[in-house]
């Protein structure tokens, strides 16, 4: 895959997917804004994980899961924060990957704008990384191909290493190995949990 074209991979496992994810961006548009951020934190889910919001089969809330791998699946939750997924795996089978956190590339000013302040806060969590990019539920099933928010391709830099650890927030399959981080990057929500 050729930074800057849409990823060939989405078809993949949630948890390939997830991992491959990192370093890619996504570049939000709004009017004349443009914001780019650099995926660096991921957490796969699919149907046969009792984490997933797919577990119990295909409903109207997570229809777009089931959908075709490339698409935003958005949710919300707590009654106050939406969360932004990638959908991936084969169309049919209920799998996408959730955006846990992103490094702003472009357009921090708007950024810093539309969360209220500045620096790591910003876009260190799923929610946070929503309000930065205007998510929310105009975009669900949005085809990530197209603007107003574009999924394309990236990689690792020089010395960047991916780890894998437990996912965050959840009370199921609390053990599984489905969380991805580019290591050491200031901008992931949470350190690695000590063993």
């Amino acid at each position: 895959m050729a930074t800057g074209d849409f990823p060939d991979f989405l078809e993949q496992s949630a948890d390939d997917v997830a991992r491959r994810l990192l370093g890619c961006r996504f570049i939000r548009t709004i009017g004349q804004e443009r914001m780019v951020v650099r995926i660096v934190e991921t957490e796969a889910y699919d149907q046969e994980d009792p984490a997933s919001h797919t577990f119990h089969g295909e409903s109207e809330r997570n229809r777009a899961m089931f959908g075709p791998a490339g698409h935003a699946y958005v949710y919300f939750t707590y009654g106050m924060h939406y969360c932004l997924n990638v959908t991936a795996g084969a169309d049919g089978f209920g799998s996408g990957v959730l955006i846990r956190a992103a490094e702003p590339m472009e357009g921090l000013a708007w950024i810093e704008a539309r969360r209220g302040m500045t620096g790591i806060n910003c876009t260190n969590g799923p929610a946070k990384l929503c309000r930065a990019l205007d998510v929310d539920k105009r975009l669900y099933g949005h085809d990530l191909c197209e603007p107003p928010l574009q999924l394309v391709g990236g990689q690792l830099a020089g010395g960047e290493s991916v780890a894998q650890t437990e996912r965050i927030g959840i009370s199921k399959a609390v053990h599984r190995l489905r969380r991805f981080i580019i290591a050491g990057n200031p901008y992931v929500s949470k350190p690695p949990r000590r063993r």
